[in-house]
C-alpha cells in the first residue's frame, strides 16, 4: 500500500503521473493490436498473366548515314583558282566543283608530248636504219657490227618512246587532278578551302560529298535476333512501293517525334559481330527524295515485330526502382517482388520480355500498401472465379 507524505506533495504528484502514462500506453497498445486484427492483410486487385495478340513496332535508337560518302582531297600541289557550286547543294556527277592552277601543270604535259613526238621520230629513224642494213647484210655488203649497233639503237629508241609514254601520262593525270568534278551524284558541304587557299596533295581536305537518295540508317540488334533479321532480307520485295507505308515493316521516326513518311528494306547486315556488346549492325534503306533525312542525324528505327502472341500487364501494375522494373506476383495469398525486363508499350500495357509466364497472378491496384512477402487478400471482383477458388483452397490448407 503506497503512502503518501503531504510533507512531500511534488514526489506524488510524480508518481501518479507515471502511473497514467503506462496505463494510457498500454491501452493504446491493446487498441491497435485490436485494430491490426480486425484489419488483416491489404486488400489488392490482381491481374492474372495471359497472351494476347499484339502487333507492335520495336525499336532501336539510329543513326541516319549515307550510302556513299568521301572526302574530296587535292592531289597535285598549286592554288585553288575557281569553286564553281554553293555551300550544301546537290550535285551531278561530273559536276566541275574546284580547279587549282594548271600554269605548270599545261606546260610539263606539252613538253611530254614534244618529247614523245622526238622519241617517236628517233624511232624511226632506227627502224629505218635497221631495215636498210638488214637488207644490205643479206648481200653480205656490210660489216656485221654495224648492223648490231644498228639494231641496239632501234631498241634504245623503242624504249625512249615508252619512257616518254609514261611521262606523257603523269602530266595528263596531274593535268587532270588540277581539275575536281564530283565523282556521283549527291550533296556536298560547306567548303573548306576558299580561292587562293595554297592545298597540299593528299593532305588538304577540300570538301565532302555524300550521296542522298536513298540513305541508310544504321542500328545495333541483338545477336540473337540475327536469324530473324536474315528472315526479313530474304522475304523483303523487290521494290519498295509509296502504297505499302502502312504496312512497312522497317518505319523510322525523327527528332520531335516526327513520323518518316516513307517505309524501308534492309540494306545490308554487317559481316560480325561484336564481341564487346553482343550486337551487329544492321543497315535499313530509305527513299529520300525531298531530303528530309541527313547524313548523321539521330532517330529511332522501328522494326515490325512478327510475334503476335505477347505476355502484357498493365502499365499501372509496375514500379521502376533505379531503373529496374518489377512486379508483386500473387502466391499462396503473398506478394513476392519479382524483376521482370520490359518490352515496348503498347496503350495501357506493356510487353514482359522476360520474368513472368502465362498464368500468374500480379497485383494490379494496391501496389502502395504492399511490401514483399506480405500477406494479401485479393478483391472478389478483380480476378476470374477461377482464381478466386485457388486462393480459397489455399485459405483453407493455410487453416489450423
Amino acid at each position: 500500500m503506497l503512502k503518501i507524505s503531504f510533507h512531500k506533495p511534488i514526489v506524488a504528484l510524480h508518481i501518479f503521473s507515471v502511473m497514467a502514462f503506462l496505463i494510457s500506453c498500454g491501452n493504446n497498445k491493446q487498441k491497435q493490436n485490436i485494430q491490426g486484427q480486425q484489419q488483416g492483410p491489404p486488400i489488392v486487385k490482381a491481374y492474372v498473366i495471359k497472351k494476347e495478340t499484339a502487333l507492335f513496332y520495336d525499336q532501336y535508337p539510329g543513326t541516319v548515314s549515307a550510302l556513299n560518302q568521301v572526302d574530296l582531297r587535292a592531289q597535285v600541289t598549286g592554288y585553288i583558282t575557281g569553286i564553281y557550286f554553293k555551300d550544301g547543294e546537290r550535285v551531278k556527277k561530273g559536276q566541275l566543283l574546284y580547279s587549282i592552277d594548271q600554269q605548270q601543270y599545261k606546260a610539263a604535259y606539252d613538253q611530254a608530248i614534244a618529247n614523245q613526238n622526238a622519241a617517236e621520230a628517233n624511232k624511226n629513224k632506227a627502224q629505218q636504219d635497221a631495215d636498210r642494213y638488214k637488207e644490205l647484210d643479206k648481200q653480205e655488203a656490210i660489216a656485221k657490227q654495224i648492223l648490231d649497233h644498228a639494231v641496239n639503237d632501234l631498241q634504245s629508241a623503242k624504249m625512249q618512246v615508252d619512257a616518254s609514254k609514261a611521262f606523257v601520262k603523269t602530266a595528263e593525270n596531274n593535268l587532270k587532278y588540277s581539275v575536281i568534278e564530283a565523282p556521283f551524284d549527291g550533296t556536298i558541304g560547306i567548303s573548306q578551302v576558299k580561292i587562293g587557299t595554297l592545298v597540299t596533295p593528299g593532305q588538304t581536305l577540300l570538301n565532302s560529298i555524300s550521296s542522298d537518295d536513298p540513305l541508310g540508317v544504321d542500328f545495333a540488334a541483338d545477336e540473337k535476333d540475327i536469324p530473324r533479321f536474315i528472315k526479313l532480307q530474304q522475304n523483303q520485295k523487290p521494290e519498295i512501293k509509296k502504297e505499302d507505308v502502312a504496312d512497312s515493316t522497317f518505319r523510322i521516326q525523327l527528332p520531335g517525334k516526327i513520323n518518316y513518311p516513307s517505309n524501308g528494306q534492309i540494306y545490308t547486315i554487317d559481316r560480325a559481330v561484336d564481341p564487346q556488346t553482343g550486337t551487329i549492325r544492321v543497315r535499313i534503306q530509305f527513299p529520300n527524295p525531298d531530303n528530309l533525312l541527313k547524313a548523321g542525324m539521330s532517330c529511332i528505327a522501328k522494326v515490325l515485330n512478327g510475334n503476335a502472341e505477347q505476355l502484357l500487364v498493365p502499365s499501372k501494375a509496375v514500379t521502376e526502382q533505379l531503373s529496374e522494373f518489377s512486379v508483386y506476383v500473387i502466391k499462396n495469398n503473398k506478394a513476392e517482388q519479382r524483376n521482370i525486363i520490359l518490352g515496348q508499350q503498347i496503350n495501357d500495357k506493356v510487353v514482359v520480355k522476360k520474368g513472368l509466364n502465362a498464368g500468374d497472378t500480379i497485383v494490379m491496384e494496391g501496389i502502395q500498401k504492399v511490401k514483399n512477402n506480405m500477406l494479401v487478400k485479393v478483391a472478389r471482383d478483380s480476378v476470374k472465379e477461377d482464381i478466386l477458388a485457388k486462393n480459397k483452397k489455399s485459405d483453407q490448407h493455410a487453416a489450423p
